[in-house]
């Protein structure tokens, strides 16, 4: 025990959490790597070296080894470069198991917090690899003002539109929402903001894949990598028995709570695909009847969208501020209450779909949908992206010979 706090002490010695950052610690912008480029020793920021600070403590004690991929993924470094941090960061899950049962988490000198300090590291690194960088910035800043903001301005403007076209109360129209707003219109409208935002998404998580030098993926490695991201596995705290949230219980309302958001998201997006091939292909217009595959799949998955967004966000308020990175909060909750208010106008439209205020619903719902997509790239949308590609890495760099040989896979 002695030697390992002496190995702890000196890892501490590097940095500590209350020390005035040296000009090594300034932020620093992220280099991007090319294909053939090398990674470069970056200048680590305040909160990257604290995380390379209490991984270096990990890596002496190893007591939770078994909790999640984060700590067997520690064990095959000595140190810890700003790509190697980024990596380790997007790999955690925040279940917060390792902070229970640390014992040198705070009030112990050493103030070991893996979930805060990763929690940290990985919204910088939403902000570093997004693109166009001046928006991950100000998300980052103005989460939940900007994402309902967006979706009230959205929602006004498109209300303005139906005002000047005909008003906002009419005849029922027996759901037909392409009387107030033609196909091709909708079409190009949500096709160039869904486009702009799976290309800014594309670009982030190229960046980050780069940087990161995962090595080539074999097929076991990405079917892994998807069950592991699709069951959720390390939300089970290590032990099946769930996450810690606001004191010492285990509980997996987390986990059932981001299955419900996860699924439900899934279920709309597949009633849209399925909408567009009767469109396109079997030359059937909308509106569908109640018992049709895309009403059916939009139901199911608007009703996800409303337990699993409402459940988070009840979590985030109760959940203790140790668990977590409180300048986050914005950021979560915009991006809940985006998800939120999609489902919940969705339903609104569809129960409303035969009377006389269909319009203004449809107005409503639209911009809604449209402030989420605008914002999926900067939000907390993007952590499901880089946790995925965090788990892909560690299933490909598991399979690879440990050279250190300081712990197992």
């Amino acid at each position: 025990m002695k030697q390992l706090e002496a190995l702890a002490r000196e890892a501490q010695s590097f940095s500590t959490p209350h020390a005035e950052a040296t000009p090594a610690m300034a932020e620093q912008p992220v280099r991007w790597l090319g294909k053939q480029a090398t990674p470069q020793a970056d200048l680590l920021t305040a909160d990257e070296t604290e995380v390379a600070r209490v991984m270096q403590i990990c890596n002496a004690c190893r007591y939770c080894e078994g909790f999640c991929a984060v700590f067997p993924a520690m064990t095959r470094r000595l140190e810890f470069g700003k790509a190697d941090l980024n990596y380790l960061a997007n790999l955690c899950h925040n279940c917060g198991a390792c902070l229970h049962a640390c014992q040198y988490a705070p009030p112990h000198e050493f103030a070991v917090n893996v979930p805060q300090s990763m929690a940290r590291v990985r919204m910088q690194t939403y902000t570093d690899y997004a693109w166009p960088a001046a928006l991950g910035t100000l998300y980052k800043r103005n989460g939940l003002a900007l994402s309902l903001a967006t979706a009230g301005g959205l929602a006004l403007f498109l209300v303005l539109a139906v005002l000047m076209a005909g008003g906002l109360f009419h005849e029922p129209m027996a759901g037909n929402f392409y009387a107030v707003f033609p196909h091709n219109t909708l079409a190009l409208m949500f096709g160039v903001v869904f486009g702009f935002s799976m290309l800014a998404l594309g670009v982030g998580v190229t960046r980050f894949w780069r940087n990161v030098s995962p090595g080539a993926a074999s097929g076991a490695a990405v079917a892994e990598a998807a069950h592991d991201a699709l069951r959720l596995r390390y939300l089970d705290g290590g032990h099946g028995k769930g996450c810690n949230n606001a004191d010492d219980a285990f509980t997996l309302w987390r986990r059932r709570f981001h299955h419900f958001t996860f699924y439900g998201f899934m279920l709309c997006f597949a009633a849209t695909c399925v909408a567009t091939l009767y469109h396109y292909l079997l030359g059937q217009q909308a509106p569908y009847p109640l018992l049709s595959v895309p009403v059916l799949l939009g139901t199911a998955g608007d009703i996800g969208l409303l337990i699993g967004p409402a459940g988070l966000l009840w979590l985030n308020f109760k959940r203790h501020p140790q668990q977590g990175d409180a300048a986050q909060k914005p950021m979560d909750r915009g991006f809940i209450m985006l998800l939120f208010l999609t489902s919940a106008t969705g339903l609104a439209l569809l129960a409303g779909r035969d009377g006389g205020a269909m319009a203004l619903l449809l107005a409503i719902h639209l911009g809604v949908v449209m402030a989420l997509f605008l914002t999926l790239p900067y939000g907390k949308f993007a952590h499901g992206i880089y946790r995925s590609a965090a788990l892909l890495k560690w299933s490909i760099e598991k399979r690879q010979p440990n050279k250190l040989q300081l712990g197992s896979d």
